[in-house]
This record gives C-alpha cells, sequence and structure tokens, in this order.
C-alpha cells in the first residue's frame, strides 16, 4: 500500500475575520510544547540544517498570517482524516494562545496586507520577485505519495498531468480576493501562477530528463533553490514521494481526505499503467494550462476540459470520468465506498468556493464568512 501525507496551510485570523501577522508568535507557543518550529529554526533548516524533528508538526510559511502543519506518514485515509484533526486542532490552539484562530482558507475574503515572514530565505524572495512576494498571500494542500525510486516516480508525473486540473476544481476554496468576489472558484491557482517555475508541466521521460530540467531552472539564478521548483506536481526533494501540490487548501477535513485518496489512486494508476507499457498521455502543455485556468475559473459550477477529449464537458461529467479512472485502485487499496461518499456530498453541498459564496450572500459580510470557515475547518 502506497503512504500519503499531507502538508496544509492555513491563515491566522482575527475575530473580525482578518488575517493578523501573529503566526510566528503562534508557533513559539507551538515551539514550546514540542509542536512546532520557530522562525529561527525553520530558517535554518531551510538553508541547510539538519531537521531534529521531521515528523509530523507546524511550521512558519512566506507570510506571518500563516501557518503550515504537516502530517505524519500515513497507510489509510482514516489516519489521515485523524492526522488532519489533530494538527489542525494545534495550530488553533497556538493561534489561540496569541488571540487568534486559523481558517483552512486559500485566500482571504477580507482585504489583508500581507507581511513577509523574517528570515534570509523569505528576504531574498522579496528581494527577487518584488509585487508578487509582496502580494501573495495564499494557502494550498500539497499531498505526498510514496513512489519506488525517481524512474517510477517520473513515470507517475508524466501520466498524471492530464488529471491535475479536475483536483483543482474539486478543491476549489478561493473566491474573494481583495474584499470582492474575482468570479474564479480558485483565484488562489491564479495568483500562484506569478511565480516564474509555478504550473504544468510536460512529459520528462526519464529520471535523468527531470533532474536535469531542476538543475538548468535552478542554473538560470531566476529560481532561487530546488525548493521554488512550484511545479503542479514535482518529486519531493526531501522524501521518496511524488508530490502533488495543485489544490487548494480545502475547507472541511472530509474533503482534504477524498482528495488525498483520490491523489494516491492518480499515482497508484499511473505507476500501474507504466509497468503494463501504456504509454503517457501525449497532450500538450499548452492544453493542460489551459485545462487548469479553466479550473480555476469554474470549479465544479460550469464546464471542465475532459482529459481524454480535450474539450469541454459538464464538471460532473469530467468528475465521473477522473472516478472510473482511478476505480481499480481505490478498491484496490479499500477506499472506493470513502471517496464514492465523498465526492458525491461535494457535489450535493459544494465546494468551498460555493460554500463562502453562501455565506456571503446570507450575511452581506466577508467577515462573517470567515469565522463560518472557521468553525467548518475543525470539523471533521
Amino acid at each position: 500500500m502506497r503512504t500519503v501525507g499531507v502538508e496544509e496551510e492555513l491563515l491566522v485570523v482575527a475575530e473580525s475575520g482578518t488575517p493578523v501577522p501573529l503566526g510566528p508568535e503562534a508557533l513559539e507557543a507551538a515551539a514550546r510544547r514540542g509542536e512546532g518550529e520557530t522562525v529561527e529554526e525553520h530558517d535554518r533548516i531551510e538553508e541547510g540544517e539538519d531537521d531534529p524533528d521531521p515528523g509530523a508538526h507546524l511550521v512558519p510559511e512566506l507570510k506571518e498570517q500563516q501557518i503550515e502543519l504537516g502530517t505524519r506518514v500515513c497507510r489509510d485515509l482514516d489516519e489521515v482524516t485523524a492526522e488532519l484533526i489533530w494538527w489542525r486542532s494545534r495550530a488553533d490552539a497556538a493561534a489561540a494562545s496569541v488571540g487568534a484562530r486559523v481558517a483552512a482558507l486559500a485566500t482571504s475574503p477580507v482585504p489583508v496586507q500581507p507581511v513577509a515572514t523574517p528570515g534570509r530565505r523569505y528576504a531574498r524572495m522579496a528581494e527577487a520577485f518584488g509585487l508578487t512576494a509582496e502580494e501573495v498571500l495564499t494557502c494550498g494542500c500539497h499531498v505526498h505519495v510514496s513512489v519506488a525510486d525517481d524512474e517510477e516516480g517520473v513515470a507517475v508525473l508524466d501520466r498524471i498531468r492530464v488529471w491535475l486540473p479536475v483536483l483543482t476544481a474539486l478543491t476549489s476554496n478561493s473566491p474573494f480576493w481583495g474584499g470582492r468576489d474575482s468570479g474564479y472558484a480558485s483565484f488562489r491557482s491564479q495568483v500562484w501562477n506569478r511565480w516564474p517555475s509555478a504550473g504544468p508541466t510536460g512529459r520528462f521521460g526519464t529520471p535523468e530528463a527531470y533532474h536535469r530540467l531542476i538543475a538548468d531552472l535552478t542554473a538560470t539564478g531566476t529560481v532561487l533553490d530546488e525548493g521554488m521548483v512550484y511545479f503542479d506536481a514535482r518529486l519531493s526533494a526531501s522524501w521518496p514521494t511524488v508530490e502533488v501540490r495543485v489544490a487548494d487548501v480545502v475547507l472541511r477535513v472530509s474533503d482534504a481526505v477524498v482528495h488525498a485518496g483520490l491523489v494516491r489512486a492518480l499515482v497508484e494508476t499511473a505507476a500501474r499503467d507504466w509497468r503494463a507499457g501504456v504509454p503517457a498521455p501525449d497532450v500538450p502543455t499548452e492544453l493542460v494550462r489551459v485545462a487548469a485556468w479553466r479550473a480555476g475559473r469554474s470549479g465544479l459550477d460550469d464546464v471542465l476540459v475532459d482529459p481524454r477529449s480535450g474539450r469541454s464537458a459538464p464538471a460532473g461529467e469530467v468528475l465521473d470520468a477522473l472516478l472510473g479512472h482511478v476505480r481499480p485502485a481505490l478498491a484496490d487499496a479499500g477506499d472506493l465506498e470513502r471517496v464514492e461518499d465523498g465526492l458525491a456530498e461535494i457535489r450535493r453541498r459544494g465546494t468551498g468556493a460555493r460554500l463562502q459564496r453562501a455565506a456571503f450572500a446570507r450575511s452581506g459580510d466577508l467577515g462573517a464568512v470567515v469565522r463560518e470557515a472557521v468553525a467548518a475547518s475543525h470539523v471533521g
């Protein structure tokens, strides 16, 4: 059974709903309980010092209005559920100790002035990328799935790339930006693609070609280090995993678990196809990029680009196609019923983007949207 781990970025918010730059203070409190890294510790680790506690914990992110959590390595979706509930609660407790809360929102509905987290690496990013680094305050979800080696990992990357936009649509949870409705279900995906190395990739073919491209990107001096290779999916530099990075942080834990189950099944399906000699889909990167844009714009509320045909189709049909594609892997992992039921529930009540818009329609208050999101973030 392939293992899975999840990283989530969370907003630190005040009662008013405004994100507040209290992440470093919250992490100081978490560090005293052995549950997190201070900004100073994280900066040293980012620059190459060994992590004394590489397991699940809370860590800083690019902005002081954020906290990132990481689960331990999990073998089944029950473990993923328990880990996300636990670490979201610990992040919330750390924030509460300094007078704030955490919310699983991929962008802030309320206007905010982001504050850069101190540290040498973050300072270099701010200097190199100007307004892009200054303005970005987005929260994503990264799912790691184990692979045997780089050969299998690259074969997986080449085969899952066409399905990743569907995951963006499924997890869309960022309709608001700068105090207004952006018109997108996932505006985070639009903001994130300002980074020069972000977005879809072509087929790599071999591990050598993959690593050569990473080396060439860092050699430009524009991408500061390998950690800034922000592909939609990549090989982890630290673990024997494929890391899928296209998702908004998901409002509800149960939906995040469905997403993790689908990612694991996509990786397993791709590996099986590779071993069976099934070639990677020959889809131009430009078409995958358009599909990713369409997913961020529409979420599940309109059309998506069907990876099988390259044509628009109702989002429900494309979601059915994804489920059909990974069904054998889900069944073999014992995840099929859970993922099918979870997808049915998401279709019924909507993604985080739809829930945020509904909350705003009821109240006319973006602060109330955030308060509802805080409550929903801690429901199992």
